[in-house]
């Protein structure tokens, strides 16, 4: 297989995996949810160019986050179908950096979206 020929066939695999963990892993789906919710709030307050890129590397950071820990994941039930105390330690660390992450990510949500939010005539 061509040089080209074989970059094209690493992204249908990656696209694979993605789709794998967005049919797989009900916490994406949330992830999900979140970044549409955050995209939506984007757009309605005109956020300026620097937040939208903290907006946007923030879900990217998530979204790999969340599948890096679904490899881990799956790793791990390979290499350990049954339980040890090592596999649930690493799926457990895993999960907590998809977790540190995603607190990050909504702190700096409220801080983009909170005082644009408060502003509203509701809260006036």
């Amino acid at each position: 297989m061509g040089f080209i020929k074989e970059r094209i066939a690493s992204f249908g695999y990656a696209f694979e995996g993605i789709f794998e963990v967005i049919k797989s892993q009900p916490n994406f789906k949330i992830h999900i949810f979140a970044a549409l919710l955050s995209i939506g709030a984007g757009f309605y307050f005109k956020i300026s160019t620097l937040e939208w890129c903290s907006i946007v590397g923030l879900i990217a950071l998530v979204f790999g986050a969340e599948t890096f820990n679904t490899a881990i994941e799956h790793l791990t039930n390979l290499v350990s179908p049954d339980y040890h105390i090592l596999a649930k330690k690493t799926k457990d660390a895993a999960a907590g950096a998809v977790l540190f992450i995603a607190i990050g990510a909504a702190i700096i949500g409220l801080l983009i979206f909170l005082p644009k939010i408060l502003t509203l005539p509701l809260f006036q």
